[in-house]
């Protein structure tokens, strides 16, 4: 059941393509970062932009002398022009390719965890598992597949047919957001491939609880997965406090430390429907203890600030504040004010999980954020742990963007 009836999936004519890779140069000087086998190549970099090519075009990229430097994939379309997947010039980008990576992505899950049939995990992780333009993620017995490149759509009947074959799910939902569309030069997609078709809610387990994510309407592949251990290693601290859980979302953090023992937990966040999500987990796990309210999280904390409200722990997971390069003190400057309001409503002796999943934001920017924070309200903070996402989240060591998730939990004076 396609959800844009008026746009469907289209073929991509093959008789555009050329056999063979086309040779794409680059400006003066701009051959560092892929030298260092870093996968973006923006269309400023290059001398010889591809305009003219089709979206999905096998290209070799060679520095501005013509020396090869890596091969990929472009998209006159976008900013982000080519994206690099091999810099090995025996191997060649085609449908071998995306099976072997595939291939590798699952087993590379299989290093830490056999997850069991009703729980869920990322399967691919873009850049990470080195195949930039595509995040899947299995809840149950679905897959949720989002495409973030244009130019790998060409290829998108393939890598949804070996999904299924590698995965044996019975559905799987496909989405292009609009965002993505706008930025790639593609429809916004959403149906489901193949297989059966449902309204989109998909039940799993995690951290014992059973939850529900909405495969159509949720964020992105579906839910947050990223941060599943970090709701855990948080709980643990949260035990017969009463705990603040900021930008809840649904549920995530604050069920967690509830069902762990926590004497009270309120959680805030601004969408409706995701607290309605929220409540319906509580009734489906039985969890006492926490309520829900909505409100935008600065205005709720600094209203809580002037009511004298207290609390022996707070959360905070905000949404990503930094998209780009240029965004970066701004998404400071949001993360001291939130930072603030949570120091000024944390007890003596209190703890504190921070989080960022900017990953413009570096880690060493995060913590002089949360340094010159304490300072401005003399409180001491003693950091316990810095914690990742989880390892089905892996990061490329090539592209430092994927090192994006930041969860630093400390005990306040």
């Amino acid at each position: 059941m396609l959800l844009f009836p008026s746009t469907p999936v289209k073929s991509f004519d093959l008789s555009t393509f050329s056999d063979e890779p086309v040779a794409l140069r680059l400006k003066p000087s701009r051959q560092y970062p892929f030298l260092a086998r870093h996968p973006w190549v923006h269309a400023h970099a290059l001398a010889e932009t591809g305009h003219k090519l089709a979206s999905g075009q096998v290209v070799d990229l060679l520095d501005h002398d013509g020396n090869w430097i890596a091969r990929g994939v472009v998209n006159p379309s976008s900013r982000l022009r080519i994206r690099l997947y091999s810099f090995d010039s025996a191997v060649e980008v085609n449908e071998d390719l995306w099976k072997s990576r595939l291939e590798q992505s699952v087993a590379r899950r299989r290093l830490t965890e056999t997850f069991a049939a009703d729980h869920a995990e990322r399967l691919v992780f873009s850049e990470s598992d080195l195949i930039s333009g595509l995040i899947v993620d299995r809840y149950a017995d679905c897959l949720g597949v989002q495409f973030t490149s244009g130019a790998l759509w060409r290829w998108h009947e393939m890598i949804l047919d070996q999904l299924k074959t590698l995965t044996n799910c019975q559905s799987i939902m496909v989405r292009i957001d609009e965002k993505t569309a706008k930025h790639e030069g593609i429809e916004a997609k959403e149906f489901w491939y193949q297989g059966q078709e449902s309204d989109g809610r998909v039940a799993y387990v995690q951290n014992g609880l059973t939850l529900s994510v909405n495969l159509r309407s949720g964020q992105k592949t579906g839910s947050y997965l990223d941060q599943r251990l970090n709701h855990e290693a948080v709980a643990r601290y949260m035990v017969d406090r009463r705990v603040l859980d900021v930008c809840c979302y649904t549920g995530g953090f604050g069920l967690v430390a509830a069902k762990g023992g926590a004497k009270e937990v309120v959680a805030i966040d601004s969408s409706r429907p995701a607290l309605e999500e929220a409540r319906k987990a509580v009734e489906r796990n039985s969890v006492d203890a926490i309520e829900f309210q909505e409100g935008d999280c600065f205005d709720a904390l600094k209203k809580m600030v002037e009511d004298g409200e207290s609390f022996g722990g707070v959360i905070l997971d905000p949404p990503r504040f930094a998209g780009s390069r240029h965004q970066i003190d701004r998404a400071l400057r949001a993360y001291a004010r939130l930072n603030s309001l949570a120091l000024d409503l944390l007890s003596p002796g209190g703890v504190l999980a921070t989080c960022s999943c900017s990953g413009r934001v570096s880690r060493s920017d995060f913590l002089n954020m949360l340094m010159d924070v304490a300072k401005r309200k003399r409180r001491d903070l003693v950091v316990l742990e810095q914690r990742g996402p989880a390892p089905d989240h892996p990061v490329s060591i090539a592209c430092p963007e994927s090192d994006y998730l930041k969860c630093v939990i400390a005990q306040a004076s």
